[in-house]
């Protein structure tokens, strides 16, 4: 009967992990996200090692000490303590944590500088700004804005700026780059270029309120001809966007995909890159 038991598990088990799909974070299609995944990676492998010498080191115990092996006359000497096993036991974790420390900040530089390898290329910038709960994706060279989607070129560097119209939300696509927050008055910098064409999830990972679960957004990566020819498309047959129908489009609730010309900036710019904006001032003055 037991054994029966564990055959029905095991096929169980087997039969539910293959209609699992890779995770998308471990499946990086840009340079951000293929070092985050690669520390990702290896702080796995590490702590699987971990639990494999602590696994083995329990069953050597139990074996070599069982009590079925030892005399009854037998009596253990007095220990007051072993310098290497203390060594060994605070040394080990403290080697660990100390090298996924300079890992984890090393990686931090490089994911916040200047992508390597398009140095020379200059960067598309776009404004990716949030409200309840919603995206909006505002081109302000090309002068074209998108809500909850996005479309980018392939072999070039994307510079976010990342600030929020409501509650503190994070920006995150999982197969381009790590999350980042978007905040009112401040914008946030994010570095992210894609390796080949795809579509990809986005979404917001920060709890924003009862609309959180749906506050998502598609990504399109496509080579530097067709996102020329599909802003040329936009400005030719996409409304403009007036003041109104943006205030509008900041009111609570979900929203499909929608595609306008001009952008929001105009009249309704962006917080300041060093944290402050015209209304945290005015509010400062108002309170001196």
């Amino acid at each position: 009967m037991k054994f029966k038991c564990g055959v029905l598990t095991f096929i169980t088990i087997a039969t539910v992990l293959t209609g699992c799909q890779q995770l998308t974070v471990l499946d990086p299609k840009g340079p951000q996200a293929e070092r985050l995944a690669s520390d990702i990676l290896l702080t796995m492998g590490i702590m699987a090692f971990i639990v494999i010498v602590v696994l083995a080191l329990l069953i050597y115990m139990l074996v070599k000490f069982r009590a079925s092996k030892q005399s009854p006359s037998d009596e253990p000497p007095y220990i007051e303590g072993n310098a290497w096993v203390e060594a060994v036991c605070v040394g080990v974790p403290v080697l660990i944590v100390a090298y996924l420390s300079f890992v984890s900040v090393q990686s931090n530089y490089i994911v916040e500088a200047t992508l390597k390898g398009y140095e020379d290329q200059e960067p598309l910038v776009i404004y990716a700004s949030s409200s309840n709960w919603k995206w909006h994706f505002s081109y302000p060279e090309e002068d074209i804005e998108t809500v909850n989607y996005l479309y980018i070129p392939t072999d070039r560097p994307i510079e976010f700026k990342l600030y929020s119209y409501g509650p503190i939300t994070s920006f995150w696509i999982p197969q381009l780059a790590g999350q980042k927050y978007a905040m009112s008055n401040m914008v946030n910098t994010l570095h992210l270029a894609a390796d080949e064409p795809g579509e990809f999830m986005g979404r917001n990972v920060n709890f924003s309120g009862e609309g959180f679960a749906e506050n998502t957004f598609n990504v399109t990566a496509m080579s530097q001809v067709e996102f020329e020819e599909w802003v040329e498309e936009v400005k030719e047959t996409a409304d403009p966007l007036t003041e109104k129908k943006f205030n509008d489009l900041l009111e609570p609730g979900h929203l499909g995909q929608m595609t306008f010309t001009g952008t929001h900036l105009e009249f309704n710019p962006p917080p300041e890159e060093n944290g402050s904006s015209e209304t945290a001032t005015s509010n400062d003055e108002s309170k001196n």
